[in-house]
């Protein structure tokens, strides 16, 4: 099936150039040009990828953000200005998957819609399928399910990749590099801040249940899970 592609964004410009070129791509394309309108339209069609501006009327990108990802874990990409690198950090903290700083490249924004669309599509190879376990952790690639103990954790496809890869290499440390290729894709290309803001929401909710931090920093290396 064709993906389904919301653009939100309020400059017309921006707007019919993503359009265009998404289309050209064989993506289907929706518009929504207001924070208000981009909740409405995301909660009626459920497309299956986002690309959201920040600075939009009525509602901004962050709540817009913020309110998807209470009700649905669909991939967003977020546009910002060069200058608002603090909305950049709290997007990725509130889950968006990427970012492209305005003015953007059309090639590398349809290289990380790709890629974005790609890594939601995933699904577990055969070897990959087995539950990993760490002490009390259980992840079930099949399923898609995270465990401690009895409790579920719920947890993006993001997030749960990166907890994955963690728990596979249990009491090793990881470099930020190596969970951006083995997470994001060796083909991305992107700023290591996504890594940072990924596991800062991971352990936010590993925190929230098991009452301890079971992923630590290791500082000028990278992370580690001690479960």
């Amino acid at each position: 099936m064709t993906p389904l592609v919301l653009v939100v964004d309020d400059e017309p410009p921006i707007v019919d150039l993503l359009a265009y070129n998404l289309r050209r791509a064989d993506y289907q394309v929706l518009v929504a040009r207001d924070g208000e309108e981009a909740l409405a339209i995301a909660r009626r069609e459920r497309p299956d990828l986002i690309i959201l501006d920040l600075m939009l009327p009525r509602l901004d990108g962050l709540d817009v953000c913020r309110a998807i990802r209470r009700e649905r874990d669909v991939p967003i990409i977020m546009l910002t200005a060069r200058e608002s690198e603090i909305d950049r950090v709290v997007g990725l903290e509130l889950g968006a998957d990427d970012y492209v700083v305005k003015p953007f490249s059309v090639r590398e924004l349809m290289v990380r819609v790709k890629n974005v669309l790609r890594r939601a599509a995933a699904r577990p190879t055969d070897e990959a399928a087995q539950v990993v376990r760490a002490g009390a952790l259980a992840l079930d690639p099949t399923r898609r399910e995270a465990h401690w103990g009895a409790e579920v954790l719920e947890l993006t496809a993001q997030e749960f990749d990166l907890l994955h890869m963690l728990t596979g290499h249990a009491g090793q440390v990881l470099s930020r590099e190596q969970l951006l290729a083995q997470v994001w894709g060796y083909d991305y290309y992107g700023d290591l801040r996504v890594v940072d803001a990924a596991v800062k929401r991971l352990r936010a909710k590993l925190r929230q249940v098991t009452g301890q931090e079971i992923v630590t920093t290791v500082r000028s290396v990278g992370y580690r899970l001690v479960a």
